[in-house]
């Protein structure tokens, strides 16, 4: 087995968007990061950006709906590494800004449940065993202010228009970090949610208040990288 720390992140589609950044930042701590994409070229091209500065960072081809791509790629990761240390849950789907709770179109809605929570959910599922191998096995999942009850300005309890969906889902995927960091608490596996906050992953968004793209990815770097005296199930606001 390897005693280079590995880290798999989910969901990096973009130069701008926090799960690129989430793997430029682990690179930089001598991880081995494994960047995911539902399309390898884009991932190629992603991991190949990364590369040139000298980090171990490796495409792999993923859409967290599909267990066949799941299942090979827990393959991969066992054959390769024989463990996994850290799991970011970067993965997601927007849902339909504005979409309301009494009008919503369900098949939309099951779209985003799909990408959100039982996509995260079943790569969970398929890749705890190989982080239960690892020393200091830590596993982040995205969140959203949108999906808690306290976020003043985006949370459940606010008439806001990211999309009852999406907000929805997120909440569900705060709902199962809890059962899973209360089930894995004797492996040793941290396991926490984390709200990047309103981060500039758009034109301007700086403008409208969000905080830049490094900020926000260095929170879920945070929760990758906590000492195993760190919280657990743990939500930053």
């Amino acid at each position: 087995m390897t005693t280079q720390r590995v880290a798999l992140v989910t969901g990096v589609g973009r130069q701008e968007g926090i799960g690129f950044e989430v793997c430029r930042q682990l690179a930089a701590q001598h991880i081995t990061v494994l960047l995911t994409a539902r399309q390898l070229d884009r991932a190629t091209d992603l991991a190949t950006q990364l590369a040139t500065q000298g980090v171990d960072v490796r495409p792999m081809e993923l859409d967290v709906t599909r267990s066949d791509q799941i299942q090979r790629l827990v393959n991969d990761v066992e054959q390769t590494f024989q463990k996994l240390d850290i799991l970011i849950n970067n993965a997601a789907v927007a849902g339909t800004f504005g979409e309301q709770a009494a009008d919503a179109d369900l098949a939309t809605a099951r779209q985003v449940f799909e990408m959100n929570l039982f996509g995260t959910w079943q790569l969970c599922q398929a890749m705890l065993p190989l982080l239960r191998r690892s020393p200091a096995g830590r596993l982040v999942n995205v969140s959203s202010g949108g999906g808690s009850y306290g976020d003043p300005a985006f949370g459940l309890t606010t008439p806001n228009s990211m999309g009852t969906s999406y907000a929805v889902s997120k909440a569900a995927l705060n709902a199962l970090t809890v059962r899973l960091a209360v089930e894995e608490r004797a492996t040793g596996v941290l396991i926490n949610a984390v709200c990047p906050g309103f981060t500039a992953t758009f034109p301007g968004a700086e403008a409208m208040g969000a905080r830049p793209v490094a900020d926000g990815a260095a929170s879920v770097v945070w929760a990758a990288l906590l000492p195993d005296t760190g919280p657990n199930r743990w939500l930053l606001p």
